[in-house]
């Protein structure tokens, strides 16, 4: 029987081209995204529907997971993979960021699971798939809330996978790091650091963060489609597995955190960007 996943953030990057990969492996697909877009070469697919999903709007999210049954019968797997990074230094960023950040990170992806799981129950199966990111294992400056809001989605996730496996629910990890062609997420970046007030007496570690950060997005090595390649094989691999890493640990942040004692880890982190 032909199975069915929902994702979330399928607009672009990651999230288009998972389920773009789902679809031509013959999965019926429940493309979710804030603004659907009809017209798109997704769209046209037989096996994909197109449907609003604003993970911040609860209505919606009750309403697709219903359209989504209404055509194909069943929701097999589940893709949490709407969410954005954050940019900017704490002191200077706005109550306002700082409750978005997790709400749409942190507070979404439990919405979109919390409405799902009852479905999941009945069926007795079900797989959800959390996008985390290399910043949910080690921290990046200038990049605080979104290293705590992925830090809260890697607990979350463990935590879940512990309570769901009792109902016949797998919850995976997959865990892009070392940079990804094809998102945005370097231009927002960009963006939200000409906007962002300055505070004089950071202007020169700014400066040189930027710089650490301008090397590292030049060494980008793997794309859209090869963490949305990791995302099928976690959905469908049959396993308990928790966490899958995908990219290139060239900068050495995964090895530092995962083999170095504590103070070492920390000391090469700041060498970074110092």
């Amino acid at each position: 029987m032909t199975k069915t996943v929902l994702i979330t953030g399928a607009s672009s990057g990651i999230g288009l081209r998972t389920a773009a990969y789902f679809a031509d492996q013959g999965w019926n697909t429940i493309a979710t995204l804030r603004q659907p877009q009809p017209e798109s070469e997704l769209a046209r697919r037989a096996n994909v529907q197109m449907l609003r999903l604003d993970v911040e709007d609860g209505a919606s999210i009750d309403a697709a997971i219903a359209a989504g049954i209404k055509r194909f019968g069943a929701i097999d797997a589940l893709v949490n993979n709407a969410g954005y990074g954050q940019f900017g230094l704490f002191e200077a960023l706005s109550p306002e960021q700082i409750q978005r950040q997790f709400a749409v990170n942190v507070f979404g992806v439990m919405a979109v699971t919390r409405a799902l799981l009852p479905v999941f129950r009945r069926q007795g199966r079900g797989i959800i798939v959390n996008v985390s990111s290399g910043a949910g294992l080690f921290t990046l400056p200038m990049l605080s809330l979104y290293c705590a809001s992925k830090f809260a989605l890697e607990g979350f996730s463990e935590a879940l996978a512990y309570e769901t496996a009792a109902v016949g629910v797998g919850v995976k990890l997959v865990i892009p790091h070392g940079g990804v062609t094809e998102t945005h997420f370097t231009q927002r970046q960009a963006g939200e650091s000409v906007s962002a007030p300055e505070i004089a007496d950071y202007l020169p570690f700014q400066a040189k963060t930027r710089r650490a950060f301008a090397d590292m997005s030049a060494a980008r090595s793997i794309s859209a489609l090869d963490v949305a390649q990791v995302i099928y094989q976690a959905a469908t691999d049959g396993t308990s597995r928790l966490r899958y890493l995908v990219g290139d640990d060239g900068r050495g942040f995964i090895h530092a955190r995962q083999e170095l004692p504590e103070e070492d880890y920390i000391a090469f982190m700041r060498a970074t960007f110092s």
